[in-house]
């Protein structure tokens, strides 16, 4: 008999185990989720076990959860992926963007804004690469990719960005082949020639490698041509970046004929070549001038970015949500500005295992707080508009834990271990 109680007594207890057991880690509840992926833009829940998304539905039991999320009024979306960020930040003054201190380390600027992903464009080649990867991307939250510069020492500025005897196509590849997981292009930026050279040996690299290249024209006396750029040295998939800069001195072709104030045709057809447009905001990277007319024309970019260093943070454009904001001041709708910040990123680098919410992805979420209100947005000429939104993170998830939660709306609060 004294057998049979202890045996029940454990039973019981075994039984009450599997009762309280959770089935989930964390389940946001209440929040309108956009996810371009799978079509959603509706209330739903969403549930985390294990770093990765287990379920998305219209009703999930918080019970069932260790922590819950209350985003009632919030937006849910794919962690954003900001396509242009300097920061292979470092302490050699000489250096600028490449292990200099112009670029900013990740943690501190991404999570605030709802970023999971930074793909840094080319503060590093291959001679450097090893020490951005020891240094920023394998100690860094935020998943940092890379865009390799054709360039074997980078973003080091000057001199540096002109050698075209330091542009190697093929040990350019053969890093980006080594470092499959992180590297996912190649960039050429800065270059001021009249030669196409930069370009054509940045395009061989991505033909070796199979891997888009992200062209920033740099400057030129005359301009060389965007359209001969789109139509005879690009591929379908190679990335414009800086789309609605208008630099003085007439030194790089504009997308709008400002004596016209209209979209210069070809650039569509270059769209319809499968050319992806990114904004790379910058310090001085971005004119209403050239965006407001584009954007009238029906020009929207592929992908919203910020070029974010130490002289575009505290400019005008201050960060990823800034800039997001700004397009919506300008009339592109919310759901294709979520898109163009998640998805059309995730497809410009070929890596479609991030930007989205399906279940079996990996945890990475922002919510978002869609303000009302008088907003004023304006770019380096100090050209202003007025919007009636901005945008505000609530919360950052990343590979399924709580990064950053403004308001404390998880229930219950952990906090992070320094």
């Amino acid at each position: 008999m004294k057998k049979i109680s202890i045996f029940l007594v454990s039973f019981l207890l075994l039984i009450g185990g599997f009762a309280n057991a959770q089935t989930y880690n964390l389940v946001i509840k209440g929040g309108h989720l956009i996810d371009p992926k799978n079509n959603i833009n509706e209330l739903m829940d969403l549930a985390i076990m294990d770093g990765k998304i287990v379920k998305v539905a219209k009703d999930i039991d918080g019970k069932q959860a260790r922590q819950v999320v209350n985003a009632t009024g919030y937006y849910i979306t794919p962690g954003l992926i900001d396509i242009h960020a300097h920061v292979f930040a470092g302490t050699e003054i000489e250096r600028g963007l490449s292990n200099g201190p112009t670029a900013l380390p990740p943690d501190g600027f991404t999570f605030r804004v709802g970023v999971t992903t930074v793909v840094d464009p080319g503060s590093s080649g291959w001679k450097s690469f090893p020490t951005f990867k020891k240094n920023v991307i394998d100690i860094s939250q935020t998943r940092v990719l890379a865009l390799l510069n054709i360039v074997g020492e980078g973003m080091r500025g000057g001199a540096w960005e002109q050698d075209t005897k330091d542009m190697d196509p093929k040990l350019t590849a053969l890093t980006a082949a080594q470092y499959k997981k992180d590297i996912v292009g190649f960039k050429v930026a800065h270059y001021s020639g009249n030669e196409w050279i930069p370009v054509d040996r940045v395009v061989e690299a991505g033909n070796i490698a199979h891997l888009p290249v992200m062209i920033d024209l740099g400057s030129s006396t005359p301009p060389l041509s965007i359209e001969e750029l789109f139509m005879k040295h690009l591929r379908p998939g190679d990335i414009y970046t800086h789309t609605y800069v208008r630099l003085d001195g007439n030194i790089r072709e504009t997308i709008v004929d400002e004596n016209l104030n209209k979209l210069k045709p070809f650039v569509l057809e270059a769209r319809k070549k499968g050319i992806i447009f990114d904004v790379g905001y910058g310090g001085g990277s971005f004119n209403f001038s050239q965006a407001l007319p584009a954007l009238k024309s029906g020009f929207y970019p592929d992908c919203i970015s910020t070029d974010l260093h130490t002289g575009s943070m505290n400019s005008a454009m201050k960060n990823m949500l800034n800039v997001m904001s700004t397009f919506l001041a300008m009339g592109m709708n919310f759901p294709d500005v979520i898109k163009a910040s998640t998805w059309k990123p995730a497809l410009a680098i070929h890596r479609e295992e991030i930007g989205n919410l399906s279940v079996g992805s990996e945890a990475d979420v922002a919510i978002l707080n869609l303000q009302k209100g008088d907003f004023g947005y304006w770019d380096k000429t100090g050209s202003k508009i007025q919007g009636n939104q901005r945008l505000e993170c609530e919360m950052t998830i990343r590979a399924g834990k709580i990064v950053y939660d403004l308001n404390g709306i998880a229930t219950p609060i952990v906090v992070p271990a320094k």
